[in-house]
């Protein structure tokens, strides 16, 4: 198979969808690897690099799009990519659909394969491919806080850790999963007070047991969800419904409690955010202020720190990958993980929490593959 890898072209993605490393897997396993000159320089991998693993450069992201039967990418296809797919492809990276009606259409009337990386699973339930850009968010989130907190970025003016004599601020995490236990590690870390809110007993117990007490952890209801963001210098949303929409927990109307200054942080923007205020931002204009509240709403968090995230994404992403392009569809249709993460095929969604998002209808993935 022909394994296309053009250059990211979302605003400040300097991530890449193989390394030079990954494309050497590819290679060995007798598959040829396309990359659009410049796609590795945002991690410092230059064209002779791709070429020494094996790769072949492209001159632009058309010849890529057109010559490839499979095309890699790290963040969802803009209006210009989707638009260069094609029926018989498959396209292999985080799609977020169920907050991107026009990207969906697009796909849609492509007729491309289209997995994406945030739904496939794995047998304990888990969903790696999220997993590991989740531990880099979650992290990252505490320091866009902290910054974000800053009087010269429109925050409170508020050292998180405070210092000896001066109380430390509060973060509060809504979610206990892996964003938001990478969070509230970096939090505890740096000396912040932090609680942390979920809806499941089970993992507030392991929780508790993680952080050795050093991590309040509270039931979240909407009581309890209330008083946190009201007493909160930082909150983290780290929500998460595999595919969905995530659900919005802070109205504006809860912003009228919060401190002035205060800073909210919506990791699940990419799946529409789970504040009311949210809108997506960029790593170029990352803030902007509701009410005498901080938004930070950053879509590619990750993407700030290209080389740890690309290494961790190639790392988790590289047998699925290497599946697809051993096997094609085969590969989905013997493989229920890789089949929960298709989201379209055929000119139809695939994915049912997706597709009640959209309000589309949904296709089983198994009787449509078999037809």
């Amino acid at each position: 198979m022909l394994v296309g890898v053009p250059k990211e072209i979302k605003s400040s993605e300097y991530r890449v969808g193989l390394t030079p490393s990954a494309v050497g897997e590819y290679i060995a396993h007798g598959h040829k690897v396309l990359v659009e000159t410049g796609a590795g320089e945002g991690i410092g991998a230059s064209d002779a690099l791709y070429r020494a693993a094996g790769a072949e450069i492209a001159a632009t992201a058309p010849e890529v799009f057109t010559r490839a039967d499979m095309i890699v990418k790290v963040k969802e296809p803009q209006a210009t990519e989707w638009k260069q797919l094609r029926a018989g492809q498959i396209l292999f990276t985080y799609l977020h659909l169920a907050a991107d009606a026009p990207q969906a259409r697009g796909l849609i009337e492509s007729g491309v394969t289209a997995v994406a990386y945030e739904t496939v699973t794995d047998a304990r339930g888990g969903l790696p491919l999220l997993a590991p850009m989740s531990e880099v968010a979650g992290r990252l989130s505490v320091q866009a806080g902290a910054t974000a907190l800053q009087k010269a970025h429109g925050g409170r003016g508020l050292l998180l850790g405070g210092v000896p004599g001066v109380a430390p601020g509060k973060v509060v995490v809504i979610g206990g999963g892996v964003v938001g236990t990478h969070a509230a590690k970096m939090a505890a870390g740096i000396g912040a007070t932090v609680t942390v809110l979920d809806k499941s007993l089970p993992r507030l117990r392991e929780l508790d047991d993680i952080f050795g007490g050093r991590v309040i952890t509270r039931y979240a209801t909407r009581d309890a969800l209330a008083e946190e963001v009201a007493g909160a210098d930082v909150v983290i949303g780290a929500v998460l419904v595999p595919g969905a929409s995530a659900p919005k927990l802070v109205s504006r109307a809860a912003l009228s409690t919060m401190k002035k200054g205060a800073v909210l942080v919506d990791v699940a923007i990419d799946q529409g955010g789970c504040f009311e205020t949210s809108r997506p931002t960029t790593h170029l204009d990352p803030t902007f202020v509701v009410d005498g509240i901080v938004h930070y709403c950053v879509a590619n968090m990750p993407g700030a720190v290209p080389l740890t995230s690309s290494a961790a994404l190639n790392n988790a992403t590289l047998p699925f990958g290497l599946a697809l392009a051993d096997r094609g569809l085969a590969a989905i249709a013997a493989d229920p993980h890789l089949r929960n993460g298709l989201n379209v095929h055929a000119g139809r969604i695939t994915h049912k929490a997706v597709a009640e998002s959209l309000n589309l209808d949904f296709a089983d993935p198994t009787k449509l593959m078999a037809a």
